[in-house]
């Protein structure tokens, strides 16, 4: 399992590397395709942020609220539709992004 801590974040925000979610990869990449704009794909019902949050819970614990984390999400927009392209793997693209969390619960 891969997780990403640093020794300033808070104690209990460990976030782990979830398995590659390919079915939403395929209906997400497919819907951009189809003329979706990438950020309606991430914020949608069942687009990318819902389904990182139902498995990252620990960060309500930690202070962050759904649009706190949104917001981190779409500003790491790019490298989640390099994901989503092919060009970047499942592990790259989500470990920068577990990076890019904690740095925030950080400030």
């Amino acid at each position: 399992m891969v997780t990403a801590a640093t020794r300033s974040a808070p104690a209990s925000l460990r976030l782990h590397v979830p398995d590659e979610p390919e079915a939403g990869r395929e209906l997400w990449y497919g819907a951009v395709l189809d003329g979706a704009p990438i950020d309606e794909v991430l914020t949608c019902d069942g687009g990318v942020i819902d389904w990182l949050w139902a498995r990252w819970s620990v960060l309500a614990r930690s202070g962050f609220t759904p649009e706190s984390f949104e917001s981190v999400v779409l500003g790491y927009r790019r490298e989640i539709w390099l994901w989503l392209a092919g060009e970047r793997t499942w592990d790259q693209c989500c470990s920068e992004l577990i990076g890019r969390v904690v740095r925030r619960a950080q400030a």
